[in-house]
């Protein structure tokens, strides 16, 4: 049952937690974190590095949401976990595996951008439950995923010709994301190599890349060594948790009070 609305307005307090998580979603993107970290503007791009960089860094991203799209499907829903969210226990692995990529760069990538990738994921999932969400649901599982897609800031450093809003974001990847899930309750099974879930790979996989080439250039600066590479792999899902909070958050709102409010109340912030 939803909570009661006076004159079509949020409650004080539903409003609070909208505003705080339109403050997430587009006032601190990933870049603007890396350049709090590192003390300059991170603005390296695919185009920037050796052609056979730039395509192991591909690789390394197909292969870290291949694996996440696994974990999604299998295991999410089926672990138990407290209802709040451990997110200190994830930072910690992710700190340890990003020390690796701080102290061999580039090369570790295949290896070390999948490990992260799923913790974060797990990370993303616990926040979904502890946010109501029910991950025995396809769709819930996908929308853990679809946070990869997103990126703080009102000036981010993703350009695919697109509207980069919060809601555009979801907007664009809402038919891949019904797609995927009609194919996965038809047939029980995530194969990767399914046209539905090589669409919805493909949109991810065109934004993450972006924060992933940014993540791993700054890790392969040579002053920031193992230290480093903990530290902005810490950062790494630190931001994808903030990300996480704001989205479920919002979708919590959604199911309390509807979808038109909410995305009215939140374009009048």
């Amino acid at each position: 049952m939803k909570n009661e609305i006076i004159h079509g307005e949020l409650p004080a307090n539903a409003l609070a937690q909208l505003q705080h998580a339109k403050e997430t979603l587009e006032h601190k993107g990933w870049a603007d974190r890396l350049t709090e970290l590192v003390g300059a503007p991170i603005t390296a791009s695919l185009n920037m590095l050796p052609k056979a960089a730039a395509e192991a860094v591909q690789a390394a991203v197909d292969k870290a949401l291949q694996a996440a799209l696994s974990v999604a499907m299998q295991t999410l829903g089926k672990e138990v976990s407290e209802n709040k969210p451990r997110l200190l226990t994830h930072k910690i692995l992710a700190s340890l595996t990003g020390a690796a990529g701080g102290a061999f760069g580039l090369t570790t990538a295949a290896i070390e951008l999948p490990v992260s990738t799923v913790l974060i994921l797990r990370s993303v999932a616990d926040i979904a439950r502890s946010e109501g969400e029910d991950l025995n649901q396809v769709e819930t599982r996908l929308a853990c995923l679809e946070v990869l897609a997103i990126d703080g800031g009102s000036k981010s450093n993703i350009n695919d010709n697109t509207e980069i809003g919060y809601f555009a974001v979801r907007a664009a990847m809402s038919k891949q994301v019904a797609d995927a899930s009609k194919y996965v309750i038809q047939h029980g099974v995530s194969d990767s190599a399914a046209p539905p879930m090589i669409r919805l790979l493909g949109v991810i996989s065109k934004r993450f890349g972006v924060v992933v080439n940014e993540k791993l250039t700054a890790q392969a600066i040579p002053i920031i060594g193992a230290f480093g590479g903990a530290l902005i792999n810490a950062y790494f899902i630190d931001h994808y948790q903030d990300l996480a909070r704001a989205h479920f958050t919002i979708r919590r709102l959604e199911r309390e009070f509807g979808e038109g409010l909410v995305r009215s109340e939140y374009a009048r912030l």
